[in-house]
């Protein structure tokens, strides 16, 4: 076996104008045949805006956007910490090694400065932020 795979790469390529065969049905004659083709093209009737109070919508949209963000990074680091708390608190209470407990904490104490963050308006840091949180008490559920 030489490793090459034998594929067929369709008709061959020519190399001279001489061998190329045009016929008529490829091209119209004259700009009558163009008149009678089936081919309809579309019309143009798009609306450009012409002053910037069209755009007035898109930015409150996007300020919303941004807000809605903002809002969900924040609550969703304050349930996130909360959660981690109350799992450290409860693994105290539990006859278990003291890195379990450290680990929740630990990612409680990530997911709160992810909070901050998104209510600052780092959605995407608070985001990395989270997931680095949950993945530090999801590793403390490990060490149990």
């Amino acid at each position: 076996m030489s490793g090459r795979a034998d594929s067929d790469t369709g008709p061959e390529i020519p190399e001279t104008d001489a061998e190329v065969v045009e016929t008529d049905a490829d091209f119209p004659d004259s700009d009558a045949d163009l008149a009678e083709s089936d081919v309809d093209l579309p019309e143009s009737d798009v609306d450009l805006p012409e002053t910037d109070d069209d755009f007035s919508d898109s930015d409150d949209d996007t300020e919303e956007d941004a807000r809605r963000a903002r809002w969900t990074a924040a609550v969703t680091g304050v349930l996130l910490t909360l959660a981690g708390l109350a799992a450290a608190l409860l693994r105290l209470t539990r006859s278990a090694t003291a890195l379990v407990p450290a680990a929740y904490a630990g990612g409680a104490a990530v997911c709160a400065v992810a909070a901050v963050l998104g209510s600052r308006g780092r959605t995407r840091r608070a985001l990395w932020l989270l997931i680095a949180g949950v993945m530090a008490m999801a590793l403390g559920d490990q060490f149990d």
